[in-house]
């Protein structure tokens, strides 16, 4: 009996302190619920109410002719746009990890120097650097590419995202690289591996995690980028947040909108489901494994 009892009263005093933390948790979650998941469930509910009550405006999607082929050009501008930040920031978190305190800390300022600069600042110096006559018309007019301006095309935007979105490949990647255990390498080469191979069979799968934490950051971030497309890009090259714009502003098309921003939604959803069942170390190396 008198076990029942302290066990009772243990099981009270540990219940304390998760009470009061869930106190703490209130105010931040009633800020999400009012500021993120209300504005989210409007958004929704209007793409199916409005003007009219039904599927309207997803079959008005599939039909204008616009919404398909402006939703496809996104889709692989985000791709591209974090398939190259992958390949510029791998190599540059690993020698993060490889080199001195002291160069790692210089190289970490360089990182975070774009978040120390304003957006418009940067978009606005790509402007100049991608317009007719700007410094990358010249250059490439030396070499023989005469007339290539990049303002107000798909790849100018592609290229000015890419140095937006490259801190945000660069840090994921170096937090997973940080984390791999040196001596697994060793242990490979002892075994007669070379190091490239012990590399590509140790390091890499070890590193998936954080490729996919920033290929899926990078690729959802690219999905909703505004300003740098509305700068850089034209009305013919549009990607979805500015059709998405035009139908608010202009068009008074909330319903239209409400529809292009739900579909935007449910790849981001689709994105984040795919990363979480693909995205653990030990599934990483285990399908290295079972290749070898």
């Amino acid at each position: 009996m008198t076990t029942t009892i302290t066990a009772r009263s243990r099981g009270r005093e540990a219940a304390r302190p998760r009470g009061r933390a869930a106190w703490f948790v209130l105010p931040a979650t009633a800020l999400l619920l009012v500021f993120f998941f209300y504005p989210i469930a409007t958004i929704v509910w209007r793409s199916f109410t409005e003007p009219a009550a039904g599927f309207g405006n997803y079959t008005g999607l599939l039909h204008d002719g616009l919404s398909v082929k402006v939703l496809v050009r996104t889709l692989v501008t985000a791709l591209i746009v974090a398939s190259v930040t992958l390949v510029i920031a791998y190599p540059y978190a690993y020698a993060m990890t490889r080199v001195k305190p002291r160069t790692r800390g210089v190289l970490t300022v360089i990182v975070l120097l774009p978040f120390w600069t304003s957006l418009m600042a940067r978009n606005f110096a790509w402007y100049m650097l991608e317009q007719r006559g700007g410094p990358i018309d010249r250059f490439l007019g030396l070499i023989g590419f005469d007339g290539v301006v990049l303002l107000g095309t798909v790849a100018g935007v592609t290229v000015a995202m890419v140095q937006v979105m490259l801190p945000f490949m660069v840090l994921p990647l170096y937090s997973a690289m940080e984390q791999i255990d040196r001596r697994l390498l060793d242990a490979a080469g002892s075994l007669g591996a070379p190091r490239w191979r012990a590399f590509a069979r140790v390091h890499i799968p070890l590193s998936v995690p954080g490729m996919l934490s920033g290929f899926s950051l990078v690729f959802i971030m690219t999905l909703g980028f505004y300003i740098t497309p509305a700068l850089l890009g034209s009305p013919q090259n549009s990607l979805i947040s500015q059709v998405i714009g035009e139908r608010v502003s202009k068009l008074l098309d909330f319903g239209g909108a409400g529809a292009l921003g739900t579909v935007l939604l449910g790849v981001t959803l689709l994105v984040l489901f795919i990363v979480s069942r693909f995205g653990g170390p030990a599934k990483a190396l285990g399908g290295a494994v079972t290749h070898e």
